[in-house]
Order: structure tokens, then sequence, then C-alpha cells
């Protein structure tokens, strides 16, 4: 690849897009498949992406959250399931940046540099089952977590815990292999099927004190709220590759294998009305939800150059911007990836081809944050010029 830091955003891209064309050939076997696809996350230790949110001082690319998206987007296209846990790498690695001290940010960006670690997810606040116990000059961990995606294979493990003590919501990092630490085979959803988003189980796992992220510096800035504008947005970036990748298959599908409806009286199904005015929905609905997704972006990437001198009026404008983007992309994804079959026909619901798979990533995907919340933050603000919370997972 030459010198990484050399390389400019474009260059990234068009390395992610010959990487999706590559995950693109195996992409409906391993969907049906299930499981870990390690050799493809095997290449993208190798693409040298994992360092792609570092930045350059700690020898990372460097890239800004614009071009990280862009390439989450790319993998989406193809394959949902890497494109998930490989966005979750990125937002997991900024996790001492936005919640730690000055030397966790610097030791957790360049060790990730030094070993290629790939992070995984194992944050979700919601499931509070794991505890953490204060020793005299350590910390143990126990109990369970659950949607812990791209955990098996993956090196570092961020997760959110509950001090047995004081009751606080405390984040810590820990290696995947860690003694105690238990990582389940179980994730068995119809969609998003190669995410590995089972259940770990932590038993007596020692956690050293410079392990501790969160909740214990920097709780006075609005910057460490910013991780839920980057979550929301990576799931709407997702869901629009889906909806990308959904609409180029039933494009290239119709224009090289369906026939004329019998009675539609036209030679080739490229002109049918019917068939015209679906594409021309799909179309105009994707464009609306890029302007919106794209617009959120440049928000979030103002919001990020802020850190800690972000202002809260700041951070409402990018979460309503998020949230927005968030909604449409769940709405229109949803719409295509069953519209799809309108414009394909019977025969494509053939399992060979595997079509169905697009529909049950965005079905599974969209699921785990209720979209009807979204639209309640939306709608206070629209109404009564309310920002959203200032959640910060």
């Amino acid at each position: 690849m030459g010198n990484d830091l050399e390389l400019e955003a474009k260059d990234y891209i068009i390395l992610a897009q010959s990487l999706a064309a590559e995950f693109a050939q195996t992409a409906m076997e391993r969907d049906a498949q299930g499981g870990t696809p390690k050799p493809e996350r095997d290449s993208l230790r190798q693409s040298n992406l994992l360092k792609l949110i570092i930045p350059q001082e700690y020898g990372g690319i460097g890239a800004n959250w614009i071009t990280t998206f862009q390439i989450v987007r790319e993998f989406a296209k193809v394959d949902s399931s890497l494109a998930h846990v490989f966005s979750y790498h990125q937002i997991g690695v900024v996790i001492p940046h936005i919640f730690g001290t000055i030397e966790q940010k610097q030791y957790y960006y360049s060790e990730t540099v030094n070993h290629n670690w790939f992070w995984c997810n194992a944050l979700n606040p919601r499931d509070k089952r794991a505890v953490i116990t204060a020793q005299e000059n350590h910390f143990l961990l126990n109990g369970s977590k659950s949607f812990c995606s791209g955990s098996v294979d993956s090196d570092i493990l961020p997760l959110s815990a509950i001090d047995q003590t004081t009751g606080e919501l405390i984040i810590l990092v820990i290696p995947s292999r860690r003694q105690g630490v238990k990582i389940n085979i179980d994730w068995d959803s119809m969609g998003q099927r190669q995410t590995d988003s089972g259940n770990i189980n932590f038993d007596n796992v020692i956690v050293y004190p410079q392990e501790i992220i969160g909740a214990r510096y920097n709780q006075n800035s609005i910057f460490t709220t910013i991780r839920s504008c980057i979550t929301q947005l990576n799931l709407a970036n997702i869901y629009l590759g889906i909806a990308e990748g959904a609409f180029a298959s039933a494009k290239n599908y119709t224009q090289n294998r369906k026939k004329p409806w019998l009675t539609s009286e036209v030679e080739c199904v490229t002109k049918d009305p019917f068939i015209l005015h679906h594409y021309g929905t799909m179309w105009v609905d994707l464009q609306g939800v890029k302007a919106l997704v794209n617009q959120a972006i440049e928000l979030l990437q103002a919001a990020w150059e802020k850190e800690h001198n972000l202002t809260p009026t700041q951070r409402g404008e990018c979460m309503i911007a998020v949230n927005t983007a968030k909604v449409a992309a769940t709405k229109v994804g949803l719409d295509i990836t069953n519209r799809i079959f309108e414009v394909m026909g019977a025969s494509s619901t053939s399992q060979k081809y595997g079509f169905d798979r697009y529909w049950r990533n965005m079905r599974t995907f969209t699921l785990h944050d209720p979209v009807d919340y979204r639209l309640r933050e939306i709608g206070k603000w629209a109404l009564n010029d309310e920002f959203p919370q200032t959640g910060a997972y």
C-alpha cells in the first residue's frame, strides 16, 4: 500500500471498495452459514483499516468520520455483518478518547496500532448484569453481557459494568482473552448472522485500575455524550448501505433476468411503466436519505473536532440531524429491501439468489433501537424546540 499516512481519503475508499468486492463473492454463502467470518476479518486486519480513525500522531491513518462512514457504507452494500463489526471497531477504539484521560487515550490508540488490535462492542448499558467489585489493588468483574457484537475473534473488549458499592455505571476496557472471560458462540438471529453479537460471561475477571475508563473523568464535558451521536449515525450509514446494496442487486437482476409480464404490452421489462415507477420511487428515496445522512456526518465531524469545547447547542443540533437521518434510513431501508421483489418477480425468491438477506439484515438491525423513540425526540424538537437528552452511550 505504500505509506498509509500519505494516502488520501479517496485511496482508502478505493481500498474499501476492493475489499467489498472480495467480500461480495462469498457474502450469500456466509450469510447462510452464520458464524465468524474469520478470513474476512483477517483481510480487514491486513488492510490496515483497523487504524483508520486513529490520529496520525499515534501512528494511525487519521481519517475523519466522513471517510470512515463512507467506508462503512461500502462494506454494508455487500455484507452488513462485516460493516457491523468493522464499524464497531472504529467506535470502540475511540472510547478512551471520549471518556478517558489523556494518558488512556494515548495508550489505547498507540497499542492498537502496535498490535493491530480488533475491538468489539459489549458496552450495552441497558444490560446491567455485569458487576465490578473493588479489591485491594484491582477489581473483579462478574456477570454477563448481551449483544456483544464482534466479540468472537476480537482482541479488545470495551464494556459497561455496575459498581457494586456505588451503583455507578463504569466503562472498562480489557483483553478479550483474559482469564475468566467466556465469549459464547450463541448468536442465532435471522439477520446480521456473522456479527457474533451473542453473550459473554465473566467469572472473577481481574480488572486493573488503569482499565477503568468511564464515569470518573471529564464528567462535566458535553463531549462525553457524543458517543450516542456516533453510534446512531453508524446505524444510519449501515441501513443506507444495505438499501443501496439491495437496489443494485435488484437493478442487475431486472436488467438481466426478469421477463416482461404477459399483459404488460412491452417487449423489454426495462420499459414497463410500473417497473419504472418503482425504480423511480426507490431512487428518490435513496437520494433523500443519502442527503440527510451526509448532512448529519458533516455536523458530527464538526462536533468531534470541538472535543471538550463542544457546547450543548452544537451537540443537540448534531443529535437532531443524526436522529432524522436514522429514522429516514430505517423507513426507506425497510421499504426498499421489501420492494425489490416487486421489480424482480417470483423467481427472485429462490434461495440460490439470497436476496432475502437484505431484508433480514435490515429488519434485525433496525429493531436494536426502536425508531419510535427517535421520532419522539424529533417531535420534541420540532414542536417544542427541545434538544434530545444527552445520553452518553
